[in-house]
């Protein structure tokens, strides 16, 4: 009997899934209280993933196989360290400075 190669599109449901759950119930023991947007970030991510399978529509915003835009993942992230208590890695965006010439 030969084994199916593993559908990567549903192994990246469910990851993000999983992900979203575990970012919620992180918050929730450790107390913190997520804003009114994140919450609503989590739920409509959450369902956009049970209903198409992805939570983006346009393939330029992340890959082919990937059920988050890369944005979605970094705000994913965010919103996980803090719940862990982590402080916020918010860099300044912005032009970098080269090295200075007189």
């Amino acid at each position: 009997m030969k084994r199916k190669p593993p559908d990567r599109k549903a192994q990246a449901k469910r990851a993000a899934l999983s992900a979203l759950k575990r970012a919620r119930r992180m918050a929730d023991r450790a107390g913190v209280a997520l804003s009114e947007w994140e919450g609503e970030f989590l739920g409509s991510v959450e369902d956009r993933l049970k209903s198409y399978g992805r939570a983006f529509g346009d393939p330029e915003k992340g890959g082919t196989g990937e059920a988050l835009s890369m944005r979605q993942h970094v705000k994913l992230k965010e919103i996980s360290a803090k719940a862990k208590g982590e402080a916020s890695s918010n860099r300044q965006r912005g032009r970098r400075k080269g090295p200075e010439t007189p």
